[in-house]
């Protein structure tokens, strides 16, 4: 198995099927935990409605709310290849607070559509979103092809709609699948249903997606928390962001492009000692040159090819959270790693 993690995110009107594709695809993936299936399938019963993929993953969710530490937010499946991570955004309020604090991770989107109903307010609504978020690796799902007989003919419609529509938005689909999530047509394996259809099944499709280089196989960014003095030592902290860093590795410090060696990781006793370190470590380094460092440089090795752009000026497009309104002309504070 590939040990990258592939995030994606799934998006949709409220009535197109989302929740039927992840339950769906959580249930063929035996990503469920133990008893899920048949408790839903006994409430079900017990209520006299008929069983719903979607309500596996209401009750997915309300079992991971029972570990603190899991984000419900996000949901983990894996097939033979590799893991994946979904990033489920539910209604639209909720979807933009969990886009923006899920989103910087998605990888690529899966836009789900009514066969039957087409594009709806909320579709557009939501690639739109994923646009100002700038994913641009969307791949629509054509949902509930059961409702249209399977016919190529309504397929080719919705497809020929929903892509006139991401035009306007200076989008393109990455490709169109269609499926029949209740019915597991085209999920897992290509649907006998469709044989008009010679494309990739959907979990084909994800598989065959290249994710982007994990943050360890980045080029390497330390911003620095702090600089601290012990005997004739200057020690410089922060965490490793992305990349690795070792000792006699030249490095460069933004945003004045100065270089210089690291000698040496600090450490309290013989058995902490190293020589190298990576993502997510935090991390004390002594340099060869005796520079003025200050809280919120960052700092890169001289070796790679990619280097921070350092300017005065940043263009962005910006999602305001605040309770009072943004006001044009007001000074504000920003926060750029640790300064």
């Amino acid at each position: 198995m590939d040990n990258s993690e592939l995030h994606i995110v799934m998006v949709g009107h409220v009535d197109h099927g989302k929740s039927t594709v992840i339950g769906r695809l959580l249930y063929d993936t035996k990503a469920l935990p133990e008893g899920i299936v048949d408790k839903v399938k006994r409430i079900a019963q017990e209520t006299g409605k008929p069983f719903e993929y979607a309500y596996l993953l209401d009750a997915f969710e309300e079992e991971q709310k029972q570990g603190i530490t899991i984000d419900t937010t996000q949901l983990k499946f894996h097939t033979a290849s590799r893991e994946y991570v979904i990033i489920d955004a539910p209604g639209h309020k909720e979807f933009l607070k969990n886009m923006i604090s899920g989103a910087s991770d998605a990888e690529v989107a899966f836009l789900i559509v009514d066969a039957a109903r087409g594009v709806e307010e909320q579709t557009k609504r939501h690639a739109y979103i994923l646009r100002l978020l700038g994913i641009r690796k969307i791949y629509v799902l054509i949902n509930k092809m059961d409702l249209v007989d399977y016919q190529q003919t309504r397929f080719t419609a919705v497809k020929a709609e929903v892509s006139a529509f991401l035009a306007t938005l200076q989008l393109q689909a990455a490709g169109f699948i269609p499926v029949s999530a209740y019915y597991g047509e085209n999920l897992l394996q290509h649907s006998v249903k469709m044989p008009w259809y010679t494309g990739k099944s959907f979990i084909t499709t994800l598989d065959s997606i290249q994710a982007k280089p994990t943050a360890e196989n980045q080029p390497l960014r330390l911003p620095i928390q702090d600089v601290f003095k012990f005997d004739q030592r200057r020690i410089i902290a922060g965490r490793i962001e992305a990349g690795a860093l070792q000792v006699d590795d030249q490095i460069k410090l933004y945003p004045s492009g100065r270089e210089t060696v690291v000698t040496e990781f600090a450490h309290w006793a013989p058995r902490d000692a190293k020589v190298d370190a990576s993502v997510g470590q935090s991390v004390g380094i002594q340099l060869q040159d005796e520079f003025f460092n200050q809280r919120g440089e960052i700092i890169t090795r001289s070796s790679d090819t990619q280097q921070p752009t350092v300017a005065n000026v940043v263009q962005t497009n910006l999602f305001w959270m605040g309770q009072a309104p943004l006001v044009a002309g007001k000074n504000y504070k920003l926060k750029i790693a640790t300064q």
